[in-house]
């Protein structure tokens, strides 16, 4: 499945209907660029904010006017809506005859899984070791082959070569339960391992990983999250609106590094690797927006339902 909490996917790609919040906002971010992400990331995010407060379901009115304050407008709320309906992760109700979605008992689970990746800092160190993936799958299973390297490639891990796939030791849980529940668990083996001889740690994490391309991706975080969290140092009174698209938008584009960064160890990055930097001013901002956020959220529940 494509749309998810953790990975993003094409959910993140930039799409019409996604636009600048008002001025002095970064607005609804995403690493595609200028337009940022496609509405369904973002109404992904506010369901795994917020809708699992109130037992998975949102009204449609609702995910409709919290997704105006991100700049996406209703024909595209709604088509993002059917878009995840069709994915599986998003199911009709109408608790009381209201109109409205639910999330899946599989969406609960990925929003479960992408929680603890997303917002716990994990930083390996050499010392920790690592877990080697180590798969051989038929030419009459290329679908599951397929499926495996998605999933392998989305935990994190790095390749170091066709069949052996790499990933700091503390992904080792996540991943088995991942693979298990995709029933790929057939087609591999696990294994935790020590780096003995011959590479050098730097060497053999850029060997792996493609780091010229996550840091590009942070760099993009940076670019557009530095200037918002620099706003809200500078303001003594914070707009709950404001901080509600700030929040939604920083996630979005957050949720999707920390799967491609797995916690890789700092002693084996580059110099001033700027993925720390990213991660600083991502947790800062959490620090500052959810309150407010939810906030937002819940004066506009109460008004709604008087």
């Amino acid at each position: 499945m494509a749309v998810t909490w953790p990975a993003g996917g094409d959910a993140t790609a930039g799409a019409a209907g996604s636009a600048p919040g008002p001025p002095g906002s970064a607005g609804p971010a995403g690493p595609a660029g200028p337009a940022g992400p496609q509405p369904r990331a973002l109404i992904v995010t506010v369901y795994g904010l917020y809708a699992r407060q109130t037992a998975g379901w949102m009204s449609v009115a609702s995910v409709i006017e919290l997704l105006a304050r991100c700049g996406v407008d209703e024909p595209s709320v709604r088509s993002a809506i059917f878009r995840l309906k069709r994915r599986g992760l998003l199911l009709a109700a109408r608790p009381g005859g209201v109109a409205g979605y639910e999330l899946s008992d599989e969406a609960r689970v990925i929003l479960d899984e992408g929680d603890r990746r997303i917002f716990e800092r994990r930083r390996a160190t050499m010392a920790d070791g690592w877990v080697l993936a180590v798969f051989s799958v038929p030419e009459s299973h290329r679908h599951q082959r397929h499926q495996l390297r998605s999933q392998l490639s989305r935990l994190g891990f790095g390749t170091v070569e066709a069949g052996v796939w790499i990933a700091p030791a503390h992904v080792l849980e996540e991943a088995q339960a991942v693979l298990a529940r995709h029933n790929l668990d057939r087609y591999v083996e696990l294994f935790r391992a020590s780096h003995v001889a011959f590479s050098d740690p730097a060497g053999l994490v850029a060997r792996c990983w493609n780091l010229d391309r996550l840091s590009e991706q942070y760099q993009a975080f940076l670019a557009r999250q530095v200037p918002v969290l620099a706003a809200y140092r500078r303001r003594k009174r914070i707009d709950t609106g404001q901080a509600f698209a700030d929040y939604v938008g920083a996630l979005t584009q957050w949720r999707r590094l920390p799967f491609l960064d797995p916690g890789l160890p700092e002693a084996a990055l580059p110099t001033r690797w700027n993925g720390l930097r990213a991660a600083d001013t991502f947790f800062e901002l959490r620090d500052r927006l959810t309150a407010p956020a939810a906030e937002f959220v819940a004066v506009a529940e109460r008004q709604r339902a008087d």
